[in-house]
């Protein structure tokens, strides 16, 4: 299932138009992660994702993640409409390979603080590097059935009782398990989990998500009180197993 990205020395988990489900880096590469001190707008975010990559050596197609963060959900159609812009700057960087975006994405609208305009938050690149165990990111996702659009494939839509918060997280759980599996990755090698969402989650953190995650519960989770980025759905996980995170 997995494609090769050579010129960025990764390999990837085809997903749809907008991302990929998530990357690995190859033999002799590591993935690095990010964050920038504070957001800048996209295209602005992107101009930095290049500085970055040439003082550190490297090509435009070592970018291998994004994060983004959102005024607010998008309708389908506005989600749609965006994607055409980012997609086209990927194809001008020449990292789209014959249609395919490799980048996984996250991109949330956060409930204080949120940006004006979508913005980059912090982004995956690889390195030459040898790590015990190959590097991954696995793509944000919320509890929206694969391949499905609109409300009719939005599990438990319409609904945040403390019943269907947890079925959406268990959902999303398994999505995760099934792209981390794919990597070729494993609970062990988690090294950070990120939840996101607007409503109370002590409950679904120890049962639907610690609990699954096995030894990378011993790291917890990171919660960013947001909304993921497509109107009506309510909850999304992402994670990453990197040996190395830097602060820009």
């Amino acid at each position: 299932m997995l494609k090769d990205a050579p010129a960025g020395n990764y390999r990837f988990l085809p997903g749809i138009a907008a991302f990929s489900s998530g990357v690995v880096a190859m033999p002799g590469f590591e993935i690095v992660h990010a964050t920038l001190g504070a957001p800048l707008p996209w295209r602005e975010g992107f101009a930095r994702i290049d500085s970055h990559l040439r003082e550190a050596g490297r090509p435009r197609t070592a970018l291998c993640g994004i994060m983004l963060r959102s005024p607010r959900p998008f309708t389908f159609d506005g989600f749609d409409e965006f994607n055409q812009g980012y997609r086209a700057v990927l194809g001008e960087w020449g990292i789209l390979l014959d249609g395919d975006n490799p980048i996984p994405r996250t991109n949330v609208a956060p409930v204080v603080g949120a940006p004006g305009e979508p913005a980059l938050y912090a982004f995956d690149y690889t390195v030459a590097g040898t790590t015990a165990q190959p590097t991954f990111v696995v793509a944000g996702a919320g509890e929206l059935r694969e391949r499905a659009r609109g409300p009719q494939g939005i599990v438990r839509h319409g609904e945040t009782s403390p019943e269907a918060m947890r079925e959406k997280a268990r959902f999303v759980m398994g999505v995760m398990q099934d792209r981390m599996a794919a990597l070729g990755g494993s609970w062990s090698r988690i090294t950070m989990l990120d939840v996101y969402t607007a409503h109370p989650i002590h409950g679904l953190v120890e049962d639907e998500i610690l609990r699954r995650a096995g030894p990378a519960a011993i790291h917890g989770v990171r919660w960013y009180p947001s909304r993921p980025p497509i109107q009506g759905l309510e909850f999304e996980l992402d994670m990453r197993g990197v040996a190395r995170e830097v602060a820009l």
